[in-house]
Order: structure tokens, then sequence, then C-alpha cells
């Protein structure tokens, strides 16, 4: 009887596609981007005018594709989009971008080039946790992506006006792929917007369960060494990329809408 084979790690799980043009990212990364304003409508993320996802333009990475103010997170299409300028000025689309999100997105670009999406909103979750002014505890396999891999900007000054708080941000951020904004939220990065939609989702999910287990009883936190090496294990680009894929793959399939015209 033959013995059956087994494949590497790396054979199996999906690979992110490879483009043949700029053109085929650019509609790509926007598609995404738009799918990604409707989950996060569905999981009730949206506050106000509040939240707020960019990406960069691939052809000019200094550009960044960000969702408008005004369409409502659950109606989005690929045709609201708006491009901005390293300088915030609208160099395509017909409406208004909010401010504080440009002046805190644009300063993570710049400092991370590797980082091609930053996720930002208002998630209730996120907001009660980041009222605890404290990072998040291994209490589960589905936290140890983010031990010692985020982490905690503690002074809250009010709404973003400015560079300056945008790049205190990205500095307290570092290399990490997530920050906990104190008294604000949550805000994450990735290498597409797959895996930054990915580790905002997970890392809102975490926070609620830290929640109800501290609200429960005092906690026991998974060792050190174990988080550590779970987060080697299921904390990279891959798998985030990967586990979003059937939250996608779900809306795209229900709202086939949010592609718009196609141009």
């Amino acid at each position: 009887m033959t013995t059956p084979q087994k494949l590497p790690p790396e054979d199996l799980f999906l690979k992110p596609p490879v483009f043949t043009s700029l053109a085929e990212e650019r509609r790509h990364r926007k598609e995404r981007l738009a799918a990604t304003m409707r989950i996060f409508g569905r999981l009730g993320y949206e506050e106000g005018l509040a939240g707020h996802v960019t990406v960069r333009d691939p052809e000019t990475p200094d550009h960044y594709w960000v969702n408008p103010m005004g369409i409502p997170f659950a109606h989005m299409t690929v045709d609201n989009l708006v491009l901005v300028d390293g300088d915030g000025a609208i160099v395509q689309g017909r409406h208004q971008i909010n401010l504080g999100a440009f002046n805190i997105h644009r300063e993570i670009h710049q400092a991370r080039p590797d980082a091609a999406a930053v996720v930002h909103t208002h998630s209730i979750h996120g907001r009660a946790f980041s009222a605890l002014g404290r990072p998040l505890d291994p209490i589960t396999q589905d936290a140890c992506p983010f031990f010692e891999d985020h982490a905690l900007f503690e002074d809250y000054t009010g709404i973003v006006l400015d560079g300056e708080d945008g790049r205190r941000i990205a500095k307290t951020l570092g290399p990490h792929k997530a920050v906990i904004l104190r008294n604000h939220g949550l805000l994450t990065v990735g290498e597409t917007v797959d895996a930054a939609a990915w580790w905002f989702v997970a890392m809102d999910r975490c926070c609620h369960a830290q929640l109800l287990a501290q609200a429960a009883g005092p906690l026991t936190l998974i060792p050190p060494e174990i988080a550590r090496l779970t987060r080697q294990q299921i904390g990279n680009h891959l798998i985030a990329w990967n586990s979003f894929q059937p939250m996608y793959l779900q809306i795209a399939q229900s709202d086939p809408d949010l592609f718009g015209s196609g141009d």
C-alpha cells in the first residue's frame, strides 16, 4: 500500500495572485477594499464618519485609495473609492475624505513601506478594550498572533488634525501588525488589504473574548514560549490572507454590485 505523502506547509494554503499589469493589480486592490467595507458594515464597525481603510496605488505608491465619507459601508462600491495624493488632495473620485484618517494613514504608509494597507474603525469591542490602556493577553490560540506583535499608543490628544499625531502613532506601531490606540480603538496593517482586514477582525474578536473572560474571573495565560511559537505558526501574512478569503467570497457572491462599473 502506498503511503500518502505529506505536503509541505507552504503547499497547504492558497497564494495571493500575481498580476501581469499595474492596472490589473490596482483593480484587484480596489475590489478588496470595497469588499472589506461591505464586510465591516455587516460586522457593525461603522460609526458615523469614523472608519477608514487605505491601500497604496501600485503604480504611484505615495497615492492611496480610501473609502469616502458619506457612503455607508454596506453600500460601498469600487466606483465610490477615492484616490488621494501624499498631501491629501483628491486625485480621483467624487466625494470628500476623512482628513483625520488621512493624517494617520499617510504617516503609517510612509513609515512602513511593507504596509500596502492600513485599517482603522471604531468597533465596539476595540473601543471598549482600548479604554483599559493595556495590550492583549495570550488567553487563546487566536490571540497568539498578536503576542509581542502589537503596540499600545497611550497618548490620546483628541482628533488627529495634523501629521504630528500620525507620526507618533506610526512610531509606536513600529514593525508590528497592529496598535491599540488608547481611548480610541484598533489599527492594523498588512501586505495586502486582505491581511490588514483579517488582522482587524481577528483583533476585535480577541478584544471581545478578553473582555468576556476578564468579567468572568481571573485569566489563565498561555506561557510566553508557547504563545511565541503559536504566533510564528499562524501569525504571518499568508495565514491572514487565507483567513480572509471565505469572508471575501461570501460578500462577492451576495453583493455583486460592490464591483461597480468595472472601469
